[in-house]
């Protein structure tokens, strides 16, 4: 999964994914030390144990997916990866509906954006999948990169 923080991941994991594949977050275990690390190994023993993993995190740089698209490979199993293209205003507004500790603080939201690079196929996957997410009610449409206000 690929996707700025709010912006449906989750939500598409379950409704699409869940009954099929074993859920890997780091979201998972907030307070483990070297989540990183620990992810990387349950990733690669479900992947030897034969099983179907989706890994549902933010993942927004091709550095961040390099060691999972590394895992698949190992694996021999063919790697996905599902781009939920979500409005920044829309993740804004979903994030701040968020209870507490679930709620990320507006500096991690915006860290995530000012790294997100669409994933390709160049990367090493077999499939790019974009899933082009409504705005939130209330929110306005963001401009695509690169073009005018208004355009």
């Amino acid at each position: 999964m690929v996707g700025l923080q709010g912006a449906g991941k989750s939500t598409w994991v379950a409704e699409h994914l869940a009954a099929t594949h074993a859920v890997v977050s780091k979201d998972h275990w907030p307070r483990a030390r070297r989540r990183e690390a620990r992810q990387r190994r349950v990733v690669a023993e479900l992947l030897a144990a034969g099983r179907s993993v989706v890994v549902d995190n933010t993942n927004p740089s091709a550095e961040e997916r390099a060691p999972l698209v590394a895992a698949a490979r190992a694996a021999g199993v063919p790697v996905r990866a599902v781009w939920l293209d979500t409005p920044l205003p829309t993740c804004l507004a979903r994030n701040e509906a968020r209870e507490a500790r679930a709620r990320v603080p507006l500096v991690g939201v915006l860290s995530a954006r000012a790294r997100l690079v669409p994933p390709t196929a160049a990367e090493g996957f077999d499939r790019v999948d974009v899933v082009a997410a409504q705005p939130a009610r209330g929110a306005a449409a963001e401009p695509a990169p690169g073009s005018a206000p208004g355009e």
